[in-house]
């Protein structure tokens, strides 16, 4: 009896730890869409269900399982962009581990790549995914690709909203050709910037030389000064007739001497002062033309950059706005520029309440308009009523909206840019109430002085490029206590 009641305990009773087991949800398998994926405009990964699943125009279209960040060194949750694909990178701070196929999303170090996947949480603060399926996806990733990391499953949903971008077809339409006209306009600027430093050189050599010419004459003058004083001294000494004469010789030389060196240095000071109001006048078509060549190239790499897409990025946090486009010129320290020439304060109806986060989205043209989807990630506002608190600058709707392209975004949160957005990166946010521990406790990416051009955002020495990284809701970044390598993770 006492045999058969232990043997019934055995088969009736469930031991702890199977039973967590069996509560525990189904683990997310890998999978693509039965039908033909486009290209990839999206990833989203869930902490929650530990799932990356990509999406096209039309919907998701690979999903698979992940690993992020193990407790204390979580994943951050927040907006991110695929910034460098690396297919066969190691570690710089792991003992040289291998993370294949990687994809980049911070300089500090966060990236998807194939790892290996216990069923949980067990990354640095990447996210693994399996190692088939991050080789099957490097190559179909373009750089720029948004990634959003959530905590909890989230998914795009079709959206509209008269206040989203409403692109203008003539305006489209007629961007390439006014591209062209501008960019000719640009490289005669140049040419004429060329022309008025060589003309300006060449009238301050010639001030100079005349400066030369005076200081000569001035020399000499004071010299012959010097001899006619003498020569004066010797004959209010002399006593005798023949050395009077000698001395009143001597004086009259003199005299003769300075009258023409007078000639002379009134003629090259006239000389001079003509040749430093030619410099002065070189000067001032020198600053004109460079105006108008900042003028021109401002407006040849805007038309440039016009069918590119582009991210606005609205911060509750700073008030401000900012936009980002990839010139698609490679970073000399790694990944690809961005133009960063526009920021601007936006006014957001009750700025003390919370906004959440939200991404929309340009996922494909239509005949005359755009098809967005929207996607939260943060409590707040619904994403309508979060854009109708959101007063859009006037130049904004005048310089993007008309040729807003897909791929191209609105995002809207209530967090400051990350530390981490800087000139080779589109736009990096994290949900500040959220765990970060596995991006709190890297050294930041280093600040770096990088060539800007004049009107357009590289090409000439610019400022040190931190994004604004004052916490909101009274957390911290923590990120602010080293110092590290670009890419070094």
């Amino acid at each position: 009896m006492l045999l058969a009641t232990i043997v019934l305990m055995a088969v009736t009773t469930t031991p702890p730890a199977a039973a967590a087991r069996q509560a525990h949800p189904a683990q997310p398998m890998e999978a693509d869409a039965p039908r033909e994926a486009g290209k990839p405009i999206m990833a989203i990964v869930s902490i929650k269900t530990q799932q990356v699943t990509f999406y096209d125009a039309d919907g998701w279209i690979y999903r698979a399982p992940v690993s992020t960040g193990t407790t204390g060194r979580e994943t951050p949750a927040g907006v991110f962009a695929v910034l460098e694909k690396n297919k066969d990178h190691h570690s710089s701070l792991y003992d040289d581990a291998w993370m294949p196929n990687m994809l980049r999303i911070t300089w500090n170090g966060l990236a998807l790549h194939g790892g290996p996947l216990p069923g949980y949480a067990a990354s640095h603060g990447c996210v693994r995914m399996p190692y088939d399926f991050a080789e099957k996806m490097f190559d179909k990733v373009p750089m720029g690709m948004r990634v959003l990391i959530s905590p909890s499953d989230v998914e795009p949903v079709e959206f509209s909203s008269s206040s989203l971008f409403i692109p203008n077809p003539e305006t489209i339409a007629a961007m390439p050709a006014k591209a062209l006209a501008l960019a000719r306009e640009a490289d005669e600027a140049i040419k004429a910037v060329a022309i008025a430093k060589t003309a300006l050189g060449s009238a301050k050599r010639g001030a100079a030389a005349a400066l030369a010419t005076v200081r000569k004459l001035e020399y000499f003058k004071k010299h012959a000064d010097g001899e006619l004083a003498d020569a004066e001294k010797v004959l209010a000494a002399a006593r005798t007739d023949a050395a009077k004469a000698a001395a009143e010789n001597v004086k009259q030389k003199a005299t003769a001497k300075i009258e023409e060196l007078s000639t002379q240095l009134d003629a090259a000071m006239a000389d001079e002062r003509t040749m430093q109001s030619a410099v002065a006048a070189a000067e001032a078509i020198a600053k004109t033309t460079e105006a108008k060549r900042i003028e021109a190239d401002k407006a040849a790499n805007d038309a440039k950059l016009a069918l590119e897409p582009v991210s606005v990025y609205i911060s509750r946090a700073t008030q401000k706005l900012y936009v980002r486009r990839d010139t698609h010129m490679r970073a000399p320290d790694g990944g690809e520029m961005y133009d960063t020439t526009i920021e601007l304060p936006v006014a957001i109806k009750d700025p003390d309440k919370p906004i959440g986060t939200h991404i929309f989205t340009v996922v494909a043209r239509t005949d005359a308009a755009l098809r967005w989807t929207e996607v939260t990630i943060d409590n707040g506002d619904d994403a309508q009523d979060a854009l109708d608190r959101i007063i859009m600058p006037q130049e904004i709707l005048d310089r993007i909206a008309p040729t807003a392209t897909p791929r191209s975004s609105i995002i809207i949160s209530d967090e400051p840019m990350s530390s981490e957005t800087n000139y080779r990166t589109e736009f990096v946010v994290v949900l500040n109430d959220q765990p970060q521990g596995g991006f709190a406790n890297r050294a930041r990416s280093p600040g770096m002085r990088f060539a800007r051009r004049d009107g357009f955002g590289f090409n000439r020495l610019g400022d040190w490029f931190f994004g604004d990284s004052r916490p909101l809701r009274g957390q911290s970044y923590g990120r602010r206590h080293g110092w590290g390598l670009w890419g070094s993770y």
